[in-house]
């Protein structure tokens, strides 16, 4: 996928000065293809999510971002209406996201998409805390 080469191409547009290129796995945009998004406008590639649905119909966002120049400006919301809506056609019941306990920004967005937040010890390992999102799908937009 040309757009995935793009999106590490560009990758401190999306994370500034964090280095989550490791996170970004080419495996979840190939074998997930209905649930790794991109919003692309003329001037590239605004923002993308890379997620997919588990067998016990969870919808899991692995990573959701949007470039610098592109914040606030609903890029977000309309990427995870986009994967909300792919993950409801494979019949998904919950949303699940994690991030680390020091990033704001994400906590804040989650928060205001109507996500529970609770914080994990040794959620990723030990020492390794994390903030674990999870809801019930939205209703369906009419």
């Amino acid at each position: 996928m040309e757009q995935f080469q793009l999106v590490l191409d560009d990758h401190g547009r999306y994370w500034g000065d964090r280095d989550l290129r490791a996170l970004h796995l080419h495996a979840l945009v190939q074998e997930f293809p209905l649930t790794s998004l991109v919003a692309v406008a003329e001037d590239g590639i605004r923002g993308y999510v890379f997620g997919f649905v588990t067998p016990d119909r969870l919808a899991y966002v692995h990573l959701i971002a949007t470039r610098d120049d592109a914040r606030g400006t609903g890029v977000g919301r309309r990427l995870y209406g986009a994967f909300v809506e792919a993950a409801r056609n494979q019949d998904a019941v919950r949303l699940k996201a994690i991030t680390s306990v020091g990033n704001a920004g994400s906590i804040a967005f989650h928060r205001a998409l109507g996500f529970d937040a609770r914080v994990v010890e040794d959620y990723n390992g030990p020492g390794r805390t994390r903030v674990v999102f999870t809801r019930d799908m939205p209703s369906a937009s009419k």
